[in-house]
């Protein structure tokens, strides 16, 4: 099984992703007055979720960096993305949003210029129309943001072509350009933990499990690039161990007065190892330690970079029943659709229903197959309770496909109406989000 980021791959088998490249279950415990696509399963798994979490209850700072891609329309599959950016920005985030034009030119043959302008009226006003506020939030262009760039060379110096070859499928046929673009992708998520853009904090990054290679890659260079690692040894011990040969004595002094500053009394100093040994820590105050430890490295020319975390969401059905993706306009509902021509499509998409009436109300319809059921599911249904409601009435024939279609169809109509009013009084504010350094 591959992750392709760069293919119109429909995935379904959430489960044996997960099992296979080591994604975890998503859990809405601890989270406050979750999302919808976070209480429905559209959110399927995370990798180091823990961290988000442990700083919206302690209230620390964390933040969000999310990227679009400038090489198509605007569906409303990608609207995912920009409902949980804005969930977090509402727990106190700050929102970094990266236009990948250098990715877009290097695996898509889309000029600068040209992504741009795409990148402006397909994605941001639709952005700022939909909700999303000023307030610590900026969107940049790679291909005009030095630090990411210079990021993705510095940083590039712990990756090797086997690496690249293993986790992207490159092939000796893949340009440079290409090769590079997950490097500036790398830039993109750990540069806003850089001391100008806010300093290391937790970052979590929402994304379609397509782009997962870029969270293993970037997750790899961040732990690589740390001076402290700490962690369980065979015998159960708890360590801090030091990655770098300079001022080890010095860099093991503090860390053990860090420990004393969170109540640990317990250790055993080996210099000569590179460890500290925390005898009376536990396996649970490894995180703890971890996040105490990350300041100081900036003072021994470290970066400190905290391991990006990621949530990943299952991809919606295209209104034809294959992927939602802006190459087929017949798959996909755009964000500048005319109210009409939004409507037309839901009145003509693919649903869970049976062959004839009679049937329907004989056997049920099946919504799990149903793209109508999955516009409410994710995007026009807000009560569970309504949700349920449907799905059970679907299920047991008294609901019609014409019935749900219809609701749907005057739904999206409404949606793209108020959209159209909100982006003409968007293009006024775009100054309040982009960033040209």
């Amino acid at each position: 099984m591959q992750i392709n980021p760069w293919a119109s791959t429909q995935y379904e088998d959430y489960t044996r992703l997960r099992d296979e490249f080591g994604i975890e279950e998503f859990s809405i415990e601890g989270l406050p007055n979750p999302q919808k696509l976070f209480r429905r399963g559209v959110i399927f798994g995370h990798r180091g979720f823990s961290d988000i979490l442990n700083a919206i209850r302690n209230n620390k700072p964390f933040a969000i960096l999310t990227g679009l891609m400038p090489s198509g329309k605007m569906h409303i599959g990608n609207k995912m993305v920009i409902d949980q950016v804005m969930y977090f920005q509402e727990l106190g985030a700050d929102i970094t949003i990266a236009v990948a034009d250098i990715e877009s030119y290097g695996t898509r043959g889309v000029p600068l210029e040209k992504g741009e302008k795409v990148a402006i009226e397909e994605y941001i006003i639709n952005y700022i129309a939909l909700g999303l506020k000023p307030e610590r939030c900026e969107i940049y262009f790679q291909s005009k943001r030095e630090p990411v760039k210079d990021l993705a060379y510095l940083l590039s110096k712990k990756i090797n072509l086997s690496e690249m070859r293993a986790i992207y499928g490159f092939e000796d046929s893949a340009n440079m350009t290409h090769i590079f673009s997950p490097l500036v992708q790398v830039g993109d998520i750990l540069h806003v933990q850089l001391e100008r853009y806010g300093g290391p904090r937790p970052t979590l990054v929402p994304v379609g499990v397509d782009q997962d290679p870029h969270i293993r890659l970037t997750r790899n260079v961040a732990f690589g690039y740390r001076l402290y690692n700490v962690s369980k040894t065979k015998d159960d011990r708890i360590g801090v161990f030091i990655k770098v040969d300079e001022n080890v004595a010095e860099l093991l002094q503090k860390a053990q007065e860090v420990a004393k500053g969170l109540g640990f009394n317990d250790f055993e100093m080996i210099e000569k190892y590179k460890a500290l040994y925390i005898n009376d820590a536990q396996e649970a105050d490894i995180a703890r330690i971890d996040y105490e430890l990350i300041p100081l490295e900036l003072n021994y020319k470290g970066y400190g970079f905290y391991q990006p975390s990621a949530t990943f969401h299952r991809f919606m059905s295209g209104l034809n029943g294959g992927k939602m993706s802006s190459s087929v306009p017949e798959s996909s509902i755009f964000l500048t659709d005319t109210p009409e021509e939004g409507k037309k499509k839901v009145m003509k998409c693919k649903t869970g229903g049976r062959v004839s009436v009679e049937e329907q109300k004989k056997l049920g319809g099946i919504p799990e197959e149903c793209v109508v059921y999955e516009l409410f599911l994710y995007h026009l249904i807000e009560k569970d309770e309504d949700l349920e409601k449907i799905f059970n009435d679907c299920k047991s024939g008294v609901q019609m496909c014409g019935q749900c279609k219809t609701r749907a169809a005057e739904q999206i109509e409404t949606f793209l109406k108020d959209l159209q009013e909100k982006r003409e009084e968007a293009r006024d504010s775009l100054k309040d989000y982009l960033k040209y350094d």
